[in-house]
């Protein structure tokens, strides 16, 4: 089922309203998927990350790949893990760039690295939930995969006072209808996939990476991209000053889906 764009408005605004601060697998393409009828899930401050699943009938997260075409405007997505110093050189090239990013951060490595989280709020990015441990969340049991969930969120409330809006299931591009079901039960009314992949994460070089990036990129395209990788800071400049000379402005996924 296809996302309606007022469901994605919604959810976008709805997140600002309240104050939420708010890349992987295998490549392809498939439409933006929502609940179905009938079983939209909780919000997530009634049900949040942490809290036991609600009684009744089981709720399964939406999905979102891509934001809308009409508007010249991209989410950049960053898998968050790897060497800090790293991701604070990549924070200070988006800084230069006046570029704003989504970060979907590995519960693991704010517990390694907890500045990072304040460091990528205060420059006016959004933070997300990338699972606990990035294990495979596909293969896991649904309640394994709702603890790597609830586990990452729990650190994101206490570092920052939010789950985030967003959650990027670990290794895979898509969310499978179990994970989709768990993220609803952690408090995530989308789970946020992407429409390309820059593969920065293959190492190619940076020319590389940015040719993977501006080839394809379109408005409204969610882009999956990772921190800890030299070729990704490197290429970030010229990835930037493409954008700009395409008139498309990087923005938070959440931004993006307001427009």
């Amino acid at each position: 089922m296809t996302v309606q764009r007022r469901s994605i408005l919604g959810v976008a605004a709805g997140a600002l309203a309240t104050g939420l601060a708010a890349a992987c697998g295998a490549r392809g393409r498939r439409a933006d998927t929502a609940p179905p009828s009938g079983t939209a899930a909780p919000p997530a401050a009634a049900n949040g990350p942490g809290a036991p699943s609600p009684a009744g009938p089981v709720h399964v997260a939406g999905e979102v790949t891509h934001g809308p075409r009409g508007v010249p405007q991209v989410a950049l997505t960053f898998h968050g893990a790897g060497d800090p110093g790293l991701a604070r050189r990549l924070l200070a090239e988006l800084a230069g760039g006046g570029a704003a990013v989504t970060v979907l951060a590995v519960g693991t490595w704010l517990d390694r690295q907890p500045e990072m989280a304040r460091a990528i709020l205060a420059g006016g990015h959004e933070l997300g939930n990338h699972t606990l441990s990035h294990g495979d969340i596909t293969a896991m049991t649904p309640e394994h995969a709702y603890a790597e969930i609830s586990g990452c969120a729990e650190r994101l409330r206490r570092l920052t006072g939010s789950p985030g809006l967003w959650f990027r299931p670990s290794q895979a591009q898509h969310a499978s209808a179990m994970v989709r079901a768990q993220a609803a039960r952690a408090g995530y009314h989308s789970c946020l996939s992407y429409d390309l992949d820059s593969l920065d994460n293959t190492d190619p070089g940076p020319d590389a990476v940015v040719g993977n990036v501006l080839r394809r990129i379109g408005n409204g395209s969610i882009v999956s991209m990772h921190l800890g990788h030299v070729g990704t800071v490197r290429a970030m400049p010229a990835i930037l000053d493409g954008l700009k000379r395409r008139g498309l402005k990087p923005v938070t996924v959440s931004t993006l889906l307001a427009s």
